[in-house]
């Protein structure tokens, strides 16, 4: 079975930056659609970004020009940088995956989750 673990979480002032990495294992990483969430307290888990087994990446609109995600299938890797952070960020942040093509930006499309990664945003 998949398994994913983040790092790099931690507290960051805003306008600075971060960057989380998420490694899988247990199962063929290149054919999966992967994707970061997040969750604050009392909202629902939310889209953060993706990027496709081919390489194409999207991303929820409040984060587009300062967010980058990356993946590495040679290391079963998928990277986050965050730019000029927003106290609005400050969230777990999970990776998440699901075999196949296509985009990953629905929570119940999501078939394997990482523990997630807290990350704090200071005014």
């Amino acid at each position: 079975q998949v398994q994913l673990v983040e790092s790099g979480g931690g507290l960051v002032q805003a306008g600075g930056s971060l960057r989380l990495s998420c490694e899988g294992s247990g199962r063929i990483f290149s054919g999966y659609a992967m994707g970061w969430f997040r969750q604050a307290p009392g909202k629902e888990r939310e889209f953060v970004a993706g990027i496709s087994n081919g390489g194409s990446t999207y991303y929820q609109n409040s984060v587009k020009g300062r967010f980058t995600i990356s993946r590495d299938n040679a290391k079963n890797t998928v990277d986050l940088q965050m730019n000029n952070e927003k106290t609005e960020a400050t969230a777990v942040y999970h990776c998440a995956a699901s075999p196949g093509p296509g985009q990953l930006m629905d929570v119940r499309l999501v078939r394997y989750w990482g523990q997630g990664t807290q990350v704090s945003v200071s005014s």
